[in-house]
């Protein structure tokens, strides 16, 4: 054991005073920026991950949550105040396989260390290049998030290939969801260790960071603090007796919040009590999607439009959509402004393309396939895919 104070240590920051994100890919500063913007507590994580780095002299440190806890908001946030090198798995983005991680990883580390002979190196041959750079006072933290969206072939190897011994003073801070036993894949002779964001001992403390998101939305957002007290101040309610209630309806979960607040201030909850709210993800997405009238004929082709978006996966542009369907482009795209704060925007070779914007939402629309009421539809899709890609090959064949 050593007492050496790690190098990296997080510290508390104003949520309104961003970081300067040039040292990063340049695909990860939204979301980096997004997760920090109204970032609230999780000292104890943080406490955690430096004692284990005082303790140990490398190894893999664990972060575990379900969906919407704040795993990816965490991780962000570690690599914003010490400029970590970083990878982010976003199953929505097509951006989750292990040679896109080894590729940026290993650019990263290039540019930092300036290493040499190293464009075409393993993972555990950068580290070890890198371990002979670093002095005894300063260490490497990578950190990778959302192991649970990596795409890869089953096999003995290690998820993303991560190695299973690692040099002195080099530490792996990972997030990921829940898993059984055989989904782990990460078999390692060096010292590591799991935080479970839902077990008891933390249960107080995640209530504590709720309450506080809950108080920056209120006190702090330009866009919705005005709107949220004018709903509170209707219902002769107290802001304390807002916080309490609508974190007790979160179940500790920031997603949630995410999605809820700014409804809330936007007056789609303005014929709902306090109590009348959804509770949890789930319930709030389910609530969400009756209250949208998705299981009325009519909408079939909202419904559509978002099974596209889930057997694509990755983010395509409107017109793609349009295409797929065979609607007009202007009615597919009246639809996704209507759910545009469970999609992400983000500019393709100059396309403005639409993904999923949460796994969890992505795993509550996989859920409505198998239901009796959108599997037809979702059937139809499916086959308007296929019919979509097997005329586009005819096109190229011709």
């Amino acid at each position: 054991k050593r007492t050496r104070k790690p190098s990296e240590v997080i510290q508390d920051s104003n949520f309104r005073k961003l970081p300067q994100l040039s040292s990063y890919p340049d695909e990860f500063k939204p979301l980096i920026e997004e997760k920090i913007r109204l970032f609230h507590g999780r000292k104890f994580v943080f406490n955690a991950f430096n004692k284990f780095c005082q303790e140990n002299t490398k190894g893999y440190f664990t972060v575990v949550g379900d969906a919407g806890m704040g795993k990816s908001s965490i991780a962000a946030k570690y690599v914003s105040e010490n400029h970590s090198p970083c990878y982010f798995n976003v199953i929505a983005e097509g951006r989750n396989r292990p040679e896109q991680f080894l590729n940026c990883i290993r650019q990263q580390l290039i540019n930092k260390y300036d290493l040499q002979d190293a464009k075409d190196a393993d993972l555990s041959t950068l580290l070890v290049k890198v371990g002979k750079k670093l002095s005894v006072d300063k260490s490497l933290i990578i950190v990778v998030d959302a192991l649970d969206e990596v795409e890869q072939e089953s096999g003995a190897a290690n998820i993303l290939y991560l190695p299973e011994n690692l040099p002195e003073r080099v530490y792996f801070f990972l997030t990921r969801r829940p898993y059984t036993q055989d989904k782990k894949r990460l078999r390692i002779s060096v010292p590591s260790q799991e935080l479970d964001l839902s077990q008891t001992e933390y249960h107080q403390l995640n209530i504590e960071d709720i309450k506080g998101y809950i108080c920056l939305f209120l006190n702090f957002d330009e866009q919705y603090k005005d709107a949220l007290r004018k709903w509170i101040n209707r219902r002769n309610i107290n802001a304390a007796q807002f916080i309490e209630q609508v974190a007790e309806k979160s179940e500790n979960n920031f997603m949630y919040l995410r999605y809820v607040l700014p409804e809330i201030a936007r007056g789609i909850y303005n014929d709902l009590t306090l109590q009348q709210l959804p509770s949890g993800l789930e319930n709030y997405y389910q609530t969400h999607w009756i209250r949208m009238g998705m299981d009325d004929k009519p909408k079939a082709l909202k419904v559509k439009i978002l099974f596209v978006l889930v057997e694509v996966v990755t983010a395509i542009p409107c017109e793609m959509i349009a295409d797929i369907l065979k609607e007009d482009e202007y009615e597919v795209e009246s639809v996704l402004d209507e759910w545009v704060e469970y999609l992400k925007r983000q500019k393709i070779e100059g396309e403005t393309c639409y993904g999923i914007y949460h796994k969890s939402f992505l795993d509550f629309l996989k859920s409505k396939r198998a239901l009796d009421s959108t599997r037809r539809l979702f059937k139809e899709v499916n086959q308007d895919i296929a019919n979509y890609y097997l005329g586009e090959k005819g096109d190229n064949l011709g």
